[in-house]
């Protein structure tokens, strides 16, 4: 029962207030994402007998993060659905595979890179990292994050464009977006605590 009230409470704010509900939910789902990542983090650390404090600044700049990128999410996702429909005739349950799977191609090839591109300058950025290291962060992490990407994402995407509505889509990226975000948080904490430590 609370679950149908949440989602319905859901979906009247993303009708009246589509930018700012998807901005919400991108925000919350990204920190929870970052806070998952640094209790585990912490976890490892104490079987090394280590102590490791819970960086508060961290999951505020993956809750910017989400919170600014899940608008733009929602738009691209608008865009897929006129650029690749999938029902092609108006009443028809049948759907186009050729048409999901250019949505999902079109995604990967074109959001994809961008994606990690934005996330790895914000995260730099908010981080208060020079033009110098950014540029090396991007050497060091782009590609192979990338390449992650496109391992992980399109079979989710794949479900997420064939069975969420589009009030939905970014939920569900943001919902499965929680384990890639642990990704993302731990590959970047062990990018700063590596390299940005001898600087």
């Amino acid at each position: 029962m609370s679950a149908l009230t949440l989602a319905r409470a859901y979906q009247h704010s993303f009708e009246t207030y589509p930018n700012i509900t998807l901005a919400l939910t991108g925000g919350c789902l990204n920190s929870l994402g970052d806070f998952v990542a640094q209790v585990i983090e912490k976890k490892i650390a104490t079987t090394e007998g280590k102590y490791r404090k819970y960086d508060i600044p961290r999951t505020l700049r993956f809750f910017v993060f989400g919170f600014t990128i899940s608008p733009f999410l929602g738009r691209w996702n608008c865009a897929l659905e006129r650029w690749f429909p999938l029902r092609t005739n108006l009443g028809s349950r049948r759907v186009s595979l050729r048409a999901l799977s250019k949505r999902v191609a079109c995604d990967q090839i074109v959001m994809a890179p961008i994606g990690v591109g934005v996330f790895l300058s914000s995260m730099a950025l908010m981080e208060r990292r020079d033009s110098g290291q950014i540029k090396e962060r991007f050497n060091d992490l782009y590609r192979s994050t990338v390449l992650t990407n496109w391992k992980v994402w399109p079979l989710a995407q794949l479900i997420n464009f064939r069975y969420m509505p589009l009030a939905y889509r970014i939920p569900f990226q943001s919902g499965c977006g929680v384990f890639w975000t642990l990704y993302l948080s731990l590959i970047n904490a062990r990018y700063v605590e590596t390299y940005c430590k001898l600087i």
